[in-house]
């Protein structure tokens, strides 16, 4: 090759070009400086004549002036040949001196039903990689992130900034809060900050599995380990979840006889199949969470002390629904939101006079209390705005357990605020006992319509 003459070098180089589908060089004035055979016959010009005339001649929809003038490149670029003959090209600058002093365009198709294919080959790789990626975080267990938590209350954003403090550690968490504040979705949390969020996310609820079984469950078994255990044994909590994160939920619910085995697995990073002879090595991050006095338990004797201080390194407290009423209106938005993609409804929001009712409400059930409500009442609803009528179901809870203002917390609610709640309450028994009909309802009540229709519109009743 090195004694070829540049003669030689030349016709080599035509030879490869004239290989390619579609080849057409211009100078930085669009002029054509070459054209190859195939591209030409696809053209219906002939090659010795296109030489030197200006590349709209023609190809008239042609971009090869621009891509010369510009200096940029246009990758994937589709246009009709003929009118009938779709072309996917790549157009390219020719650059010196980092000028430009021409353009090159490569045609990679002339069928488009080879393009379609490849469309369709790429559209199924993205399929696949989407479902991969579903499969994963089914995997990896966890699917909340921090972003998700609702909420700007005080109270809440000093749990959130906590937690990015202490998610990239390797540190033992315990949650406590009252049933239903969403306490696994902060310890999903605390896994997606950290650096196992690649790695699996097990939860295993410690009330929910009978005491006797709890042990395999954690640990694992070995086979013949008990009558009916699996053929070649079967892996733990604590192994699926090595290298990764295992949410204890209810820790305070572990079995006396289980809690000195769960505090060696802590201070050896090790553990012991039921039924086993050999420890097996684990890298564990725990996360522990409760919904009673872990303190008052350990006084009590039922949580052992050293265990307690183990996995309560750090501590985070999540605050009742009642104590940030100001997030309920956001909480409200979000549900409707969620309840509108899960089951296909219409609602576009809720009347104030409701959410008033739903901030003086204690939430016994928190979050998860104010979920099911407004999912009820949606699905009953169908579309439009939710009002009191489709919370009939609650109103007698709400009513009968809601706080009151300062004044009446003292012991010094008027008169008269009793005897509204009181009559509004017997309003809307009336209205559902009635289905809705008023004229049935000023019946039941004793009283005439038009004074219905008065008493409704003072209590805010649609």
């Amino acid at each position: 090759m090195m004694d070829r003459t540049s003669k030689e070098y030349t016709a080599f180089l035509e030879q490869v070009l004239e290989q390619v589908d579609g080849t057409i060089v211009t100078d930085a004035e669009g002029k054509v400086v070459y054209l190859n055979k195939k591209y030409a016959d696809m053209l219906g010009v002939d090659v010795g004549t296109s030489i030197g005339k200006h590349a709209r001649e023609i190809i008239p929809q042609t971009r090869m002036d621009i891509v010369a003038k510009m200096g940029q490149e246009e990758i994937g670029s589709v246009h009709m040949v003929k009118g009938t003959i779709p072309v996917v090209c790549n157009r390219l600058p020719v650059m010196k001196d980092g000028k430009p002093i021409g353009a090159v365009a490569f045609t990679t198709f002339r069928k488009m039903d080879e393009v379609a294919s490849l469309f369709a080959e790429i559209n199924r790789l993205n399929l696949e990689i989407k479902e991969y990626k579903s499969e994963l975080v089914k995997l990896r267990g966890a699917k909340y992130s921090l972003d998700q938590v609702v909420g700007s209350s005080p109270q809440l954003q000093k749990v959130k900034e906590l937690i990015k403090k202490v998610a990239p550690s390797k540190l033992a968490v315990l949650i406590n809060g009252e049933t239903g504040t969403g306490k696994e979705l902060f310890a999903q949390a605390i896994h997606q900050l950290s650096p196992r969020k690649h790695k699996p996310f097990v939860r295993i609820n410690c009330a929910a599995i009978p005491k006797e079984l709890l042990e395999s469950e954690l640990f694992g078994y070995e086979e013949g380990a008990f009558s009916g255990a699996k053929k070649g044994g079967k892996p733990g909590k604590f192994e699926l979840a090595n290298e990764g994160t295992l949410l204890l939920d209810e820790i305070n619910e572990l079995p006396i006889f289980l809690q000195s085995k769960l505090l060696r697995v802590i201070q050896e990073h090790e553990i012991e199949r039921v039924g086993g002879i050999k420890p097996i090595e684990i890298d564990v991050r725990l996360i522990c969470t409760t919904n009673r006095d872990m303190q008052d338990i350990v006084r009590k004797g039922e949580f052992r002390e050293d265990l307690f201080y183990r996995i309560n390194v750090v501590d985070v407290s999540i605050p009742p629904l009642r104590q940030r009423k100001e997030e309920i209106r956001d909480l409200t938005s979000h549900f409707i939101k969620k309840i509108n993609v899960n089951h296909g409804l219409g609602i576009t929001g809720i009347k104030e006079n409701v959410l008033r009712l739903f901030e003086r409400y204690r939430w016994p059930g928190n979050v998860r209390e104010l979920e099911h409500v407004m999912e009820r009442a949606a699905v009953m609803a169908i579309s439009g705005e939710l009002d009191e009528a489709h919370f009939d179901y609650l109103l007698p809870r709400l009513l009968g357990n809601t706080e009151t203002d300062s004044a009446e917390t003292n012991g010094s609610a008027s008169l008269g605020k009793v005897k509204d709640v009181a009559e509004k309450q017997a309003i809307l028994n009336a209205l559902s006992k009635a289905n809705g009909n008023k004229t049935a309802a000023a019946r039941e009540l004793n009283i005439h319509r038009t004074v219905l229709y008065a008493k409704m519109k003072k209590h805010g009743i649609v």
